[in-house]
């Protein structure tokens, strides 16, 4: 693989430096910043004076971002991204990654038959390092179409040919012709990963994901199947996460990354949304919520997390913040196969929930009185035989018959027969055989603290 050329601080960018591998192509009107992306980020990486030799085999990665039937939700999350941001994924931010070239239908610096030149020289085999696709959306099935055209296209071949010899290329051709030259094949959100909305019942596009359309033999050219990272849309640390575990791993500087049997991330998808979140505490005690803004368990009003693959609740949004149920918002499984007709209708209580949740209600109606008790005992400290010393708990009253019986129990099992640790009473200290002296014999000293006062103890007459 050649080496990139070094250039010193300062220089990167200037045209007195280099000619543009585009110069001699026609129809400059597609690349006005006279720069490919590739060229820019060699560009920002010489700009900050860091070195452009790499620490593994891979000096170089193309990205190429393809849609299909998207509504764009995937992109806004992963630009949204923060550990780590795309922007340190291209920009050469983080040690040991090779240089990340993106090439994105809204990112991209060139346009038209520039943009689509570098889709064409990768599927000839002429670039200098290898080549990712991420696809988001669902791929259309293009044979149901009118006339050939398209439900999703990206440019026409031939290259800068006249219009009338010219013909629109469907995302799900190009996946046709890249995939199997590309080192790995990601699929980003629901729709990609699963069908998604454009594949729910009644569509009349023919919609499915890359597994479907590829099917299950398929393997890239480094033997991996397609990697799925599913969400509606993603949480866009997965992405990123994920594509630095398999970079690092490349390059010999990270551990093989786990993957369950659906291509997911094993790392961020085998737990479920329940276990991490903020309101689980409520289903364990048997508390729903019956209505939106109540601040208990969702289960009753149409959310799936105990049974769907999902971080949200742990990663959050963005830079850990947000995320469905954090904001008050039931799961309606979004990052499952078979979304959105198998969680349909959604803000309904889930069929399972009628055992479930019954259960729980049931084992809480034991568990939560049993709870207020201890609770009401933790909250007393050990002097405190009586009503507690505030003017807050004036009202409360003397301890209960129950509470007794409660503290009586938690000392047996807590200490064991031992002596509790712990301030103490002054009679509880002298119950031995010891006794203070009166407090008139402290005089004008009697204002001292407790623990003093107790040091100062005579036998019993």
């Amino acid at each position: 693989m050649p080496e990139m050329p070094e250039r010193q601080v300062g220089e990167a960018g200037s045209p007195k430096h280099y000619r543009s591998r585009t110069d001699d192509l026609p129809d400059q009107v597609g690349n006005v910043g006279r720069r490919t992306m590739d060229e820019i980020a060699e560009d920002i990486v010489a700009s900050q004076g860091k070195s452009m030799i790499s620490l593994g085999p891979l000096e170089k990665v193309y990205v190429f971002w393809l849609a299909g039937m998207s509504c764009d939700g995937c992109t806004v999350a992963v630009t949204g991204a923060t550990e780590p941001s795309v922007e340190d994924l291209i920009t050469g931010s983080i040690p040991g990654l090779p240089l990340v070239i993106l090439h994105h239908y809204v990112l991209q610096l060139e346009a038209g038959d520039h943009y689509i030149r570098t889709l064409e020289l990768a599927e000839q085999g002429k670039l200098d390092g290898p080549y990712v696709i991420v696809y988001e959306g669902s791929i259309a099935d293009e044979t149901l179409t009118a006339g050939c055209d398209p439900f999703a296209a990206e440019g026409a071949l031939p290259l800068w040919a006249p219009s009338e010899q010219r013909r629109r290329i469907a995302t799900a051709e190009w996946v046709q012709r890249l995939a199997p030259g590309a080192a790995a094949m990601i699929a980003i959100g629901t729709c990609a990963t699963w069908g998604g909305i454009p594949a729910a019942y009644g569509n009349v596009t023919g919609a499915m994901s890359v597994m479907d359309f590829l099917g299950k033999e398929y393997r890239s050219a480094l033997g991996l199947p397609v990697v799925n990272i599913p969400g509606c849309s993603p949480v866009g640390d997965n992405f990123t996460d994920a594509v630095q575990s398999i970079l690092l791993f490349l390059q010999g500087l990270g551990p093989l990354p786990e993957f369950d049997e659906l291509g997911r991330p094993a790392w961020q998808f085998s737990d479920t949304v329940h276990r991490h979140c903020v309101r689980a505490g409520y289903y364990e005690e048997g508390t729903f919520a019956k209505e939106y803004g109540d601040k208990e368990c969702l289960v009753e009003v149409g959310c799936w997390g105990p049974v769907v693959n999902c971080n949200i609740t742990e990663k959050g949004a963005i830079s850990h913040m947000g995320g469905c149920m954090n904001a008050g918002g039931p799961c309606i499984g979004c990052t499952m196969p078979g979304f959105p007709d198998k969680f349909a209708p959604f803000y309904q209580s889930p069929p399972g929930s009628l055992i479930s949740s019954n259960a729980s209600r049931l084992m809480g109606s034991i568990i939560r009185p049993l709870r207020r008790i201890s609770q009401r005992e933790r909250n007393r400290e050990i002097r405190w035989h009586n009503i507690i010393p505030s003017g807050w708990a004036a009202e409360r009253g003397k301890e209960t018959l129950t509470h007794r019986i409660v503290e009586l129990f938690y000392n047996k099992m807590q200490f064991g027969g031992g002596n509790r640790p712990g301030r103490r009473l002054p009679e509880d200290e002298f119950s031995s055989g010891y006794r203070p002296l009166p407090e008139e014999a402290y005089g004008e000293n009697y204002q001292v603290l407790p623990e003093e006062r107790i040091k100062r103890r005579v036998k019993r007459e």
